[in-house]
């Protein structure tokens, strides 16, 4: 089973995109209640905070998506998302999130200014390494950049905290999916989930698609 929360800016916006999950195969289901085999897509609205806390104490393994604009609800899907789209986007995750037979495991770089993801394996704080906002040629750029890139990997601290998160990673990680589970998270944060969060998830990601029987997503939910 595949269970896709979807929140969004307006009820407009969750609205079209739940009848874009709906579309691609997905069953639409109006409460946690209503979960069942088979994939599912379930819209919710003002933040969803209180939904998601009550996913989270049943244990509920979902993926969790929001379709446009901060809400400015405080713990809810902007905030929380494992996705943050627009239109252009939803039918590429509709097809990404179908069943699978493969487990999936999504190496997520975050902001902490916008909220950690409370139901990721493994969480990563990165904000004791040298931020690269603070040099100037590098602020306006991001870890997807081979500059900061470098900036990020030639300090120590980083090369030794990606040997031991992959090792981690390569420990625990079939303990998770030896169960019910299909999708594992694991997160990186900094400040602004732009730079130091975005290099170590990449370059997690690339390490963990050596391993067989898996696939390995690399997110930036805040850029």
């Amino acid at each position: 089973m595949t269970l896709v929360i979807v929140g969004a800016s307006t009820v407009q916006r969750m609205d079209d995109a739940v009848r874009a999950f709906e579309a691609g195969g997905f069953a639409r289901i109006d409460e946690l209640d209503g979960a069942r085999e088979g994939d599912l897509v379930l819209g919710v609205s003002d933040g969803g905070a209180e939904l998601l806390r009550e996913a989270d104490r049943r244990a509920i393994d979902y993926v969790l998506i929001h379709d446009g604009e901060d809400d400015r609800h405080d713990g809810g899907t902007f905030q929380r998302a494992h996705y943050r789209i627009d239109e252009s986007r939803r039918g590429e995750l509709v097809e990404h999130l179908r069943s699978r037979e493969r487990p999936l495991i999504t190496c997520l770089a975050f902001g902490y200014k916008n909220g950690a993801p409370a139901d990721a394996a493994i969480v990563i704080d990165v904000r004791f390494l040298d931020n690269p906002y603070w040099v100037p040629e590098l602020r306006d750029l991001s870890g997807r950049d081979a500059a900061v890139a470098e900036f990020v990997m030639k300090q120590p601290a980083a090369g030794r905290l990606l040997d031991d998160v992959t090792q981690m990673a390569r420990d625990f990680l079939p303990l998770y999916l030896n169960g019910r589970r299909k999708h594992v998270v694991v997160a990186f944060g900094c400040s602004g989930g732009r730079h130091r969060s975005v290099v170590l998830a990449e370059q997690l990601a690339d390490r963990l698609r050596e391993i067989e029987g898996v696939d390995v997503d690399f997110v930036t939910r805040d850029i």
